[in-house]
């Protein structure tokens, strides 16, 4: 019989797969303006809560009780689903940064962050459910 919470896990996965799949292609324009480094800055966050999201149902499944986004990432850490806690953490933070999209200098700096340290996680957080579901 399935685990419902690994049907939770998979089924938070395919969605955070098809968001992610969206930033990608936008951290792939060269020189976005302002509305696509906003489209961009969005399809960060969505994917961002979809994958601590999705790690936390992961977690959850193999026995964790889990409570915040931050604790979910920090276990991730230790059972070696994610390998780089500290810019986990720090993206956790700046999502109140990338709020303030409207500011173009926050919009700018989260740009370059998603560009160039988050996408990295999010896609290494990819790859270790795919071989999970396989």
């Amino acid at each position: 019989m399935t685990n419902p919470k690994e049907i939770r896990w998979k089924q938070r996965y395919n969605e955070f797969v098809k968001v992610l799949s969206r930033l990608k292609k936008a951290t792939a324009i060269e020189t976005p303006d302002e509305i696509y480094r906003a489209g961009m800055i969005q399809f960060f966050e969505m994917t961002f809560e979809l994958a601590w999201k999705t790690m936390k149902d992961f977690l959850e499944d193999t026995g964790y009780d889990i409570r915040s986004p931050r604790e979910t990432i920090q276990q991730a850490y230790q059972d070696g689903i994610i390998e780089d806690g500290h810019i986990w953490i720090d993206a956790l933070q700046k999502r109140n940064l990338m709020a303030h999209t409207y500011d173009e200098n926050n919009a700018i700096e989260a740009e370059q962050l998603i560009k160039n340290q988050y996408l990295t996680c999010l896609i290494q957080l990819e790859n270790f459910f795919n071989d999970r579901i396989k």
